[in-house]
């Protein structure tokens, strides 16, 4: 199927019925959310196949590191793509080259920064996020292979967002579903066939960036329908880009800092009843991500949408979509969180057939379906709020979840309950949060419509 063209993409925004622009623009960013968690699942799954639980560990505890590099290319992705998609509802073109060279050249220098210090303090970080003496060398291991590929991991999570807000969906999927796909098929050989362990696997992820990147700046580079830029002699700071960009960026950034931080601090209270509870975490954990990105990705999907219809001061088509994106997450997390909830036993025994790792892990995976039903709309109201350039109750309902929330009722929750505590702690937050993100959302929508007419 031939790419829309600019006019096309004008029509998805502004004269498709809402179902039909919902399905056009979120269903390849789903989809490529889903074939995202599939490589999760299936870098866990292999690395489970060697049959030690401290490399899964490992893993998993190097993951809130990681998580860094997300939120480093979230300050200019999401960031980007909220003012960009803003900026074409303005019909302001210029100033979407100068906004996606400002991102894409920030996003490198910054990821090389970050690859470095990760190096230079290796040990420190991998002992804050709970590594014991029997997981800190597979960590070390790979976490200092991820580090080299910090730039690519960093640029793909711009090219990703500024893409789709451009309302190229299928090539943003497209570039996502390329690295996912190549990480499948090089896991098994790197770690399995190579016997390189969770190095391979590191290996896997850092070459299956740098080729999403490359087919990302061959699209922006070749295709003629794109308004995006590489072109460094675009780069600007005025013009509101700066400013914009990190209104939005920094409370999408620091949404990932938090939940490094508090996987962190939940690694690390696990870390007191052993290696085996981190382990089946980190397994029941990906699995769970099979339902939660899904909701995420058809948020994200439809930010752009939003973003365009109220830069354009369709409000009523921005409010349908709205509302229509709510109801669709609802049903998908409902049904998927009832399947895993019903099949987690099996779930887990999927990845590692070891009866203490589902033991531990079962009960974790159901904790986490509790709240599948209705979370997907906080992820919505979260990305409505980004699409209107509200950058502090975008921030406020973040920190919420996965801070002012979440750590305080982990730490109590620990205290009083121990484990079940731990392993109750996220579910208790996410609703307490819903009612939050309601709340504010019924509050600011007329405000925010009053102040933009």
């Amino acid at each position: 199927m031939a790419n829309p063209t600019h006019n096309d993409k004008t029509e998805i925004f502004e004269n498709y019925s809402i179902p039909k622009a919902v399905a056009t623009l979120a269903l390849p960013t789903m989809l490529s959310m889903i074939v995202v968690v599939i490589y999760n699942m299936v870098d866990t799954f292999f690395v489970a196949k060697i049959g030690d639980p401290n490399q899964i560990a490992a893993v998993s505890l190097a993951h809130p590191a990681f998580m860094l590099f997300m939120a480093a290319g979230n300050i200019f992705g999401i960031g980007g793509s909220s003012y960009l998609s803003r900026s074409l509802g303005e019909k302001k073109i210029d100033r979407v080259k100068h906004i996606s060279s400002f991102c894409v050249w920030s996003a490198v220098v910054l990821g090389i920064l970050m690859g470095v210090l990760y190096l230079a303090f290796l040990d420190p970080i991998l002992k804050l996020c709970g590594a014991s003496e029997a997981t800190l060398p597979y960590a070390e291991t790979y976490l200092s292979i991820v580090a080299w590929g910090a730039p690519a991991t960093v640029l793909s999570f711009v090219f990703g967002n500024i893409c789709r807000a451009e309302g190229a969906a299928k090539e943003s999927m497209f570039g996502q579903m390329l690295g996912s796909v190549i990480n499948i098929i090089l896991d098994p050989i790197f770690i399995l066939g190579f016997g390189w362990g969770v190095g391979g696997a590191a290996i896997a992820t850092v070459l299956a960036n740098i080729i999403s990147d490359l087919y990302y700046i061959w699209y922006i580079l070749r295709s003629h329908r794109s308004q995006l830029t590489l072109n460094p002699r675009k780069f600007a700071i005025n013009d509101g880009i700066l400013s914009n960009v990190l209104a939005i960026g920094l409370p999408a950034s620091i949404t990932n800092l938090l939940m490094s931080a508090s996987q962190m601090v939940s690694n690390n209270y696990l870390a007191s009843y052993g290696d085996i509870p981190v382990a089946a975490m980190g397994i029941s954990g990906k699995a769970g991500m099979f339902v939660h990105l899904g909701m995420i990705g058809l948020a994200g999907g439809v930010v752009s949408l939003i973003g365009y219809n109220f830069g354009a001061k369709n409000f009523d088509r921005m409010r349908g979509v709205t509302r229509f994106a709510m109801l669709c997450n609802v049903v998908i997390g409902t049904v998927m969180g009832m399947v895993f909830f019903l099949a987690s036993n099996f779930i887990i025994g999927i990845f590692m057939n070891d009866p203490e790792v589902i033991r531990y892990g079962v009960p974790m995976l159901r904790a986490m379906m509790l709240s599948a039903p209705v979370v997907g709309c906080l992820f919505v109201i979260n990305n409505c709020f980004q699409a209107w350039g509200k950058a502090t109750p975008a921030l406020v309902l973040s920190i919420c979840r996965q801070g002012l929330v979440f750590l305080p009722v982990l730490i109590a929750a620990n205290a009083m309950f121990g484990l079940d505590g731990i392993i109750y702690a996220q579910p208790i937050a996410d609703f307490a949060s819903i009612l939050l993100a309601f709340a504010m959302y019924f509050v600011l929508r007329n405000k925010v419509i009053k102040a933009a007419k």
